[in-house]
């Protein structure tokens, strides 16, 4: 046991120590990087060759020497024979949105919809694999007019869920010429919620008081602090319905075909039960899909990352050191107590 708790003691100091310096140098960085733009790049990734090589691979295993061989040449005249016809191949640009409720994927998204655009023809394809339960009304909004751009540019535009589209999710998926969902996936939520503590009780019983100073009837109808009026949640509920209503239209505007009414009462539904409801057009995995596109298309991965700072760095390695202290500590204590 005491050789336990010395151990433990070191570690602590140990990941003390690697604290206070990653903030001495995040500190250090952060003033000399004051003033600098973050800026980004884009990457592009071939999801052909990824599924040729993810072909080639399971066929070095599973073939002899002697077929291996043959069937690598069967495909290398194929694309010989392809590339001699000169026939321009159409692509399929696909672009991965993974929203928190700040919808702070849409900095990305922005720049690879920028960059396709710049490109892209009315033969090409556009695919979200889009990933979100939704979150801020006005940074979804922002999001989805992102994939409105690609509707604009008459662009045909594929999202494809697969495990969650919900809230603000569903409303940018709704931009999409087609849905795809995977059977089990999360969809719908066309609702609006708002929620907030509020302890004006709990300090009036201190004795404590809140002034609250506005200038506009309606600059403050909910407080967490001050006391709340049925006046403003009354106008705090209009405001949400508004929200909602707004919501609603915006739906119904790309896919008209919803019984909105029916649709847009905060509920979710798997993807089996999306689909009667017409919230999406086909179950299919996004995994499926592209593979099949691949066969016929140039398939582009598109991935647009800003550039961390010295400081998100060097707070990325520490955070990642001191887990990697507490994890072995913890088997350490683990082990001990199973071995005595």
């Amino acid at each position: 046991m005491d050789f336990i708790l010395d151990y433990a003691g070191f570690l602590l100091r140990a990941v003390t120590v690697v604290m206070v310096v990653a903030i001495i140098l995040a500190f250090a960085a952060s003033a000399k990087g004051r003033g600098r733009s973050k800026e980004g790049s884009l990457h592009v990734k071939s999801l052909n060759e990824f599924y040729g090589d993810l072909k080639q691979q399971l066929q070095a295993e599973l073939l002899d020497k002697k077929q291996f061989k043959a069937v690598n040449k069967q495909e290398a005249d194929k694309a010989k024979h392809a590339k001699k016809q000169k026939t321009e191949q159409s692509r399929v640009f696909v672009l991965d949105f993974a929203g928190d409720i700040k919808a702070s994927a849409a900095d990305s998204l922005r720049h690879e919809v920028t960059a396709l655009l710049s490109m892209a023809k009315k033969d090409d394809e556009v695919v979200l694999r889009l990933e979100s339960t939704g979150g801020m009304v006005h940074s979804y909004g922002f999001a989805a007019s992102q994939l409105a751009r690609i509707r604009q540019a008459g662009i045909p535009l594929t999202i494809c869920v697969d495990k969650v589209a919900a809230s603000g999710g569903y409303m940018m998926a709704c931009l999409g010429d087609k849905i795809l969902s995977a059977p089990f996936a999360i969809l719908g939520s066309v609702g609006v919620v708002a929620q907030l503590p509020n302890i004006h009780r709990l300090l009036k019983k201190h004795d404590i008081d809140v002034e609250i100073l506005t200038a506009g009837e309606y600059k403050r109808t909910l407080t967490v602090l001050g006391e709340n009026t049925e006046q403003g949640r009354k106008k705090f509920l209009e405001d949400l319905q508004t929200t909602h209503d707004l919501f609603k239209e915006f739906v119904v505007g790309y896919r008209p075909q919803l019984d909105i009414n029916k649709v847009a009462t905060g509920e979710i539904w798997l993807g089996t039960d999306a689909l009667k409801l017409e919230l999406v057009d086909q179950l299919q995995t996004s995994d499926e899909y592209l593979s099949k596109r691949a066969q016929e298309s140039k398939v582009y991965a598109l991935e647009y990352a800003f550039r961390k700072s010295m400081q998100e760095r060097i707070g990325l390695a520490a955070l990642l050191t001191t887990d990697s202290f507490l994890l072995r500590w913890w088997e350490r204590l683990l082990q001990q107590r199973f071995w005595r």
